[in-house]
């Protein structure tokens, strides 16, 4: 589905969150990527092939300090 490049990941990658927004609708809380999710305003998802990911909260990454 995605002719970007590099592609971007697909529906079953974990990070399938970081493809490109191709249609958004904001005034209905939703945008679709080009892997095929659409994406939800309180973070839930719906995947291609019709199982839906509830709300989840951003995943949080912490680098760790570098002492010199």
């Amino acid at each position: 589905m995605c002719q970007h490049v590099p592609p971007c990941p697909g529906a079953a990658d974990s990070d399938h969150d970081a493809a490109r927004v191709v249609a958004t609708h904001p005034e209905q809380g939703w945008s679709l990527l080009c892997n095929g999710v659409v994406t939800f305003d309180d973070t839930g998802e719906l995947l291609p092939d019709g199982r839906a990911v509830a709300p989840h909260p951003p995943e949080i990454r912490q680098r760790s300090a570098v002492l010199a």
